[in-house]
């Protein structure tokens, strides 16, 4: 479907007309997304394409916009930076995309009440540089210093490798300012009431579980146009004196810091250093990390990758270096952790409290990984994340399978299922031979600890048909494993899911463990969205699907 020449022409007058496009070129480059192929007919690397792509500058403008595709019937769908086929269109309803990056200003840094306030094409790097300025940071998600921090805040997971200290973006989010589906403009908690952005629950309308709850609506829900973060005392310097060459960039280690790769024998020993650090409340940034690359290869990679004068060609005859096997197994079940402290006593202090720690569990730190240089190097990469592109390092296409979050103890039930099944599904050949098992994860994606998960990366060749449906086959596998043994469906599940009908969709929601859920969320979207203008990745059950009676909410029950 076009646009009317019409609706067009009112488009351009609400943003400019160099700031409204239905040229198919450009059409075709939003809808070009990563995963794509995964989800779509024939392995297509194409979502649906919008009907037109528009810029809006200011809230009063995407109002507008909203207003104008109720009237016309026209889906709307915003994109800020873009992680994954969800920031695009979903079905081929004729859908406006809005893409939010005109609107890209720090509004304001409160430093005494530790708040930001930003617009939606803020990137975290951005925000991050001028906090840091003031002694303070940011909460930067797994998805990289490149993207947006108000889609994750608002409309989507908002964990990652900080978020055990400073808190993932679910939680830093404070008041905030929303175009719903309808074209009304919402200002929640203390915004609401006129009192300044520091608290999104009141005494002004609270609405962050309807906004986004666990993961978010993943832009189905409406825009969000401007939200307050908070922000995390940094104890470092506030100018880095980065250092090295592309890509291989070093950051020096301040005397209040210490950066390590920790590693134990099994994961029963996982799981109680976990639960120590928990207990004693140690720890910065705290990710597992740099076994994305592949448990076999991950060592000779990120020591290639530190290493300007080699390239990814090199890495076959590095893991064969003398020590390297030994490298290999030391650092086998290991992650990333570097600890901050207010002063010199103190960070001293957590070390030799570390220390006893990995004495109990029989851990130890890695010593060729606290060496300068690739100490440094992991100071960099995860006070920064600036090196997310590493995903689709080996063939260009990857996919995150498992990811179920839960207690360290419950996780480790399924590390060995996740693994099995990368094994087993690997042997066709089809999909890449990069070093095998690669469970990444944050230590913890609440703030304190205590819930944790790890992601199976698997990479394969997306300009290959028949890598990608081996692809598609593993995530298909990977749901069966984890229903088997009885563990929820993991990240997989979130992406199969854009491939299905509705009809699909409806009966595996009534089939979910509280599908009620999703009738409250249908009664939500009638009242907000009564034209149905976003899109299906807010989840809802139509009125006449019928939800099994032992599912049913005992208030409910007749």
């Amino acid at each position: 479907m076009t646009l009317s020449r019409e609706t067009y022409r009112q488009l351009e007058d609400i943003v400019g007309a160099e700031n409204v496009s239905d040229d198919p070129v450009v059409l075709d480059a939003y809808a070009f997304e990563v995963l794509a192929d995964l989800v779509r007919p024939e392995q297509s690397h194409f979502m649906p394409r919008p009907v037109a792509v528009i810029m809006p500058r200011t809230t009063e403008e995407v109002q507008t916009i909203v207003r104008l595709c109720n009237r016309h019937r026209i889906k709307v769908k915003p994109l800020s930076t873009g992680w994954y086929h969800f920031a695009a269109p979903q079905s081929d309803a004729p859908t406006l995309q809005l893409d939010m990056r005109r609107m890209d200003r720090i509004l304001e840094i409160d430093e005494k009440n530790l708040i930001a306030v930003i617009e939606p094409y803020v990137i975290a790097a951005q925000l991050q540089a001028e906090t840091l300025k003031l002694g303070l940071n940011i909460n930067i998600t797994g998805a990289g210093a490149s993207c947006s921090v108000l889609a994750s805040s608002c409309a989507y997971a908002g964990q990652g490798p900080m978020a055990y200290w400073m808190g993932g973006n679910a939680e830093n989010l404070l008041a905030l300012e929303w175009v719903t589906p309808a074209g009304e403009i919402v200002r929640t908690g203390s915004l609401g009431s006129g009192d300044g952005w520091f608290c999104g629950e009141g005494p002004g309308p609270s609405v962050r579980g309807i906004c986004r709850g666990t993961i978010g609506s993943r832009g189905g829900m409406g825009v969000y146009t401007k939200c307050a973060v908070k922000l995390t005392h940094w104890p470092g310097p506030t100018e880095w004196k980065v250092r090295g060459t592309v890509p291989a960039y070093r950051l020096p280690i301040h005397e209040h810091f210490r950066v390590y790769t920790l590693a134990v024998p099994s994961w029963d020993a996982w799981a109680d250093l976990y639960y120590q650090i928990y207990d004693n409340e140690l720890g910065y940034v705290f990710h597992r990390q740099f076994n994305l690359a592949g448990a076999d290869l991950a060592p000779a990679f990120w020591l290639m990758y530190n290493d300007h004068t080699k390239t990814l060609n090199d890495v076959e005859w590095m893991a064969q270096e003398p020590g390297m096997r030994e490298l290999t197994e030391e650092m086998r079940i290991s992650f990333q952790f570097i600890m901050a402290g207010r002063s010199v006593r103190d960070i001293e202090l957590q070390d030799r409290i570390l220390d006893a720690i990995l004495a109990e569990v029989g851990g130890w730190k890695v010593k060729r990984f606290a060496e300068e240089d690739m100490a440094e190097f992991t100071n960099m990469y995860l006070q920064r994340l600036g090196h997310k592109h590493i995903n689709y390092v080996w063939a260009g296409g990857y996919i995150g399978s498992w990811m179920q979050v839960g207690t360290p103890d419950w996780v480790k039930g399924y590390i060995p299922i996740a693994s099995a099944g990368l094994e087993r599904d690997a042997a066709s050949g089809l999909l890449v031979q990069c070093g095998g098992d690669a469970m990444m994860g944050s230590g913890s994606g609440f703030p304190g600890g205590g819930g944790t998960g790890l992601e199976q990366f698997v990479s394969y060749d997306p300009n290959d048909r028949e890598s990608t449906k081996a692809a598609v086959r593993h995530m298909e596998d990977a749901v069966r494993d984890a229903t088997s043994y009885g563990f929820p469906p993991g990240k997989e599940a979130l992406y199969l899911e854009l491939s299905k009908t509705d009809e699909q969709v409806w009966a595996s929601l009534a089939a979910a463990n509280q599908p009620a859920v999703f009738e409250f969320q249908r009664k939500i979207k009638e009242a907000l969205d009564p034209n149905n203008i976003g899109d299906r990745l807010y989840s809802t059950l139509p009125a006449d699907r019928t939800i099994p009676a032992d599912k049913t909410p005992a208030t409910d029950r007749r």
